[in-house]
């Protein structure tokens, strides 16, 4: 009785695990359905608009007004307007978060890291749309007490709250890095003499450069994508500029305008949101292909 009842248990134990592994195959094969649909429709749409305009004018056009009477489908003004707001972003998110993930892990108190890390991330919780109207409502007219020139709508504002948005993500992940690096390469650069200043920027930092690199990465990702704040706060306005105090239009601010439902389906205008989409598309796979890479190579440096 005893060997039938634990042979039947492990049998029971065996299907209950398999059961599980199928189900999180499924898990994992249907999330990779999901990409590759995702990728199909994108494909498709996209290669139904290059039938109609150059690849060529897409890319050296330095004008984008496709919803106008005389048509412009030049891309440069929409990554010009991304690339500015997330420069602006990552100026404001880097080193706040940096630091901030350096305090945490290195000199705060367990009672302090315990209330402040959690805080920090609340951040991460706010709406995106929030953000976007705090930035027009609040921000920009601080920031024109101090700047006369600067328009209503721009490039500055948005930025300068998207980077606060995404400090809790730098931060957190940083943190995490930081706090995992042994405690044993602390303890042997105090016994050297190194200062605990020395110790975090010339052992804790570098040992844990790979993660910090990694949250980095994220956080550009996170501010390319961005769509709320700059739809709201940087004024749907394509233009080929590198000046902040004016207004301008980011990629995904350009596909949430037109997908409001305005533009007719299956015509070219509405395609060039799949032909945005792709460039997005295209641009955060490079971010993540150079971070893969950076920590790849950070990793064999301080191993």
């Amino acid at each position: 009785m005893l060997n039938r009842a634990a042979h039947r248990k492990r049998f029971l134990q065996r299907v209950y695990e398999g059961l599980i592994e199928r189900a999180l195959f499924g898990c994992a094969l249907f999330s990779v359905l999901i990409t590759g649909g995702v990728l199909s429709v994108l494909l498709f749409e996209t290669l139904g608009f290059f039938k109609e305009v150059s690849l060529i004018a897409f890319l050296t056009d330095t004008q984008w007004t496709p919803l106008f009477f005389e048509k412009h489908f030049g891309i440069l003004p929409l990554l010009s307007g991304t690339f500015l707001v997330t420069a602006i972003a990552l100026s404001v998110a880097l080193p706040i978060g940096l630091v901030s993930a350096i305090y945490i892990s290195e000199y705060a108190s367990d009672p302090i890291r315990i209330f402040v890390k959690p805080t920090l991330e609340i951040l991460a919780a706010v709406p995106t749309i929030v953000y976007g109207y705090f930035a027009l409502t609040v921000v920009t007219p601080q920031l024109q007490r101090f700047i006369p020139s600067l328009s209503g709508f721009n490039a500055l504002s948005p930025g300068i709250v998207m980077g606060i948005m995404i400090v809790p993500i730098i931060a957190s992940l940083s943190e995490d890095a930081l706090h995992a690096v042994p405690i044993g390469l602390r303890e042997g650069g105090y016994a050297l003499g190194a200062t605990r200043l020395q110790v975090v920027l010339r052992v804790v930092l570098p040992a844990a450069i790979s993660g910090v690199v990694a949250s980095f990465i994220l956080g550009v990702s996170r501010a390319v994508g961005e769509t709320m704040i700059v739809t709201i706060a940087a004024g749907l306005q394509p233009r080929l500029t590198l000046n902040p105090l004016v207004p301008i239009e980011t990629a995904t601010a350009y596909i949430a305008q037109v997908s409001m439902g305005d533009t007719p389906h299956g015509t070219l205008a509405y395609r060039t949101i799949f032909a945005v989409g792709t460039s997005l598309f295209l641009l955060t796979f490079v971010l993540n292909i150079m971070g893969f890479l950076l920590r790849k190579r950070f990793r064999n440096l301080y191993e």
